[in-house]
């Protein structure tokens, strides 16, 4: 098998499994019991909150656990928004974004009668300063704003924008999904209110993600009752998730350069032999992660191409592994205003752990799928 799926998840690291195992069998009481076994319990997960922030650069009373990214993106948007809603009702945000950030603004606008605005971006998919500079007002409340688009990679200038909506706005919050971010590039927290990020993205356990806020802002809760790490999230702390994402993150972050420096250079191989078929557009640019490369083949419906790859034990993606089959991808269309392109995208993620030798698979499986271009073709035009 082949995977060059990994933003959409990756293979949990046998060293972070350990230590779930571990945890799981040593240390199950509930970390808010008062007896000795629990409170044993509590120390783990401060520890081990201890571990993330000072690898994160931020304060362990700003860490949100809850069930994964999209759970966090819920919180932040809808906890913002309705615990300050008596100071507007105006959000910010860009074509760029995860669903699980459009349903939830979706979900103020038709309930709560919010406002939202989308910023224009530049040729490379970048927000434009003067116009987030425009769009904020003084009813503004919130501006999200992903740090790395998850189907085309593109970086946005996040401390930039921090800094511009504070100038323009200090009451205004900035929340920034973080998932294609996290264990991929280097962050900074400095100018953000609040961060989304999930364990799976870097070798972690499903099932587990933080928010991170910063600590003088108030939230109204997504989830209600129980005693837990925090009053903002409800539910019995899941230590065995919590010690296996500090360890996740460690393992992540460790000889950052070096595994960074190994995926350009697969990254830019990839790219130099898919530019060789003429029916191959990149859609990933200069701003883009190595990480992740999209593609279009014109005429080719991207679910075909993806299982015509499966044939050959090959896994990539078409748009994110969240979206609606069968849909054109917006986050392409909204870069390249090309509906062709954005209707036959297709997403490889790779890894530190992928090899040339599955690279060179890849391309030669891809090239034998693209000998097939006519039939595969016929295909897209028939559904």
């Amino acid at each position: 098998m082949i995977y060059l799926d990994y933003s959409a998840t990756t293979p949990t690291n046998k060293d972070v499994l350990d230590s779930f195992n571990k945890c799981s069998i040593d240390y199950f009481a509930n970390p808010n019991s008062l007896h000795k076994f629990g409170i044993k319990a509590n120390e783990l997960i401060n520890a081990s909150s201890e571990q993330i922030a000072k690898l994160l650069g931020v304060n362990k009373n700003e860490i949100i656990y809850t069930s994964g990214a999209s759970e966090s993106n819920n919180t932040a948007i809808k906890g913002i928004a309705l615990k300050y809603q008596n100071r507007g009702k105006h959000i910010i945000t860009t074509e760029f974004e995860h669903s699980s950030i459009y349903a939830p603004i979706s979900f103020l606008q038709k309930y709560f009668d919010f406002e939202v605005d989308f910023v224009e971006t530049d040729e490379f998919g970048r927000v434009k300063l003067d116009s987030l500079k425009e769009l904020i007002r003084d009813d503004t409340i919130l501006v999200s704003i992903c740090s790395v688009n998850s189907e085309i990679g593109i970086m946005q200038p996040i401390n930039e924008i921090g800094k511009l909506i504070k100038e323009k706005n200090p009451k205004c919050f900035f929340h920034v999904d973080m998932t294609q971010s996290i264990g991929k590039n280097k962050v900074n927290f400095e100018n953000i209110d609040l961060a989304s990020f999930s364990a799976h993205k870097f070798f972690g356990i499903k099932g587990i993600g933080c928010l991170i806020k910063k600590e003088k802002i108030e939230i109204e809760p997504l989830i209600h009752g129980g005693k837990s790490t925090t009053i903002y999230r409800s539910g019995t702390p899941q230590l065995p998730l919590i010690v296996s994402t500090a360890k996740a993150l460690r393992i992540a972050l460790d000889n950052f350069d070096e595994k960074i420096n190994k995926i350009k250079e697969l990254n830019s191989y990839l790219k130099e032999e898919l530019l060789k078929f003429n029916k191959v557009k990149i859609n990933s640019n200069e701003y883009s992660i190595p990480q992740i490369l999209n593609i279009s083949v014109l005429g080719v419906k991207p679910e075909t191409l993806q299982h015509a790859l499966e044939e050959y034990d090959i896994y990539i993606s078409t748009q994110t592994a969240c979206s609606k089959g069968g849909e054109k991808s917006r986050a392409v269309y909204a870069l390249t205003h090309d509906d062709e392109r954005a209707k036959s995208s297709i997403r490889i993620s790779i890894s530190y752990i992928t090899t040339k030798e599955e690279i060179d698979e890849f391309i030669k499986s891809f090239k034998s799928c693209y000998g097939r271009l006519e039939e595969l073709g016929d295909n897209y035009e028939n559904n």
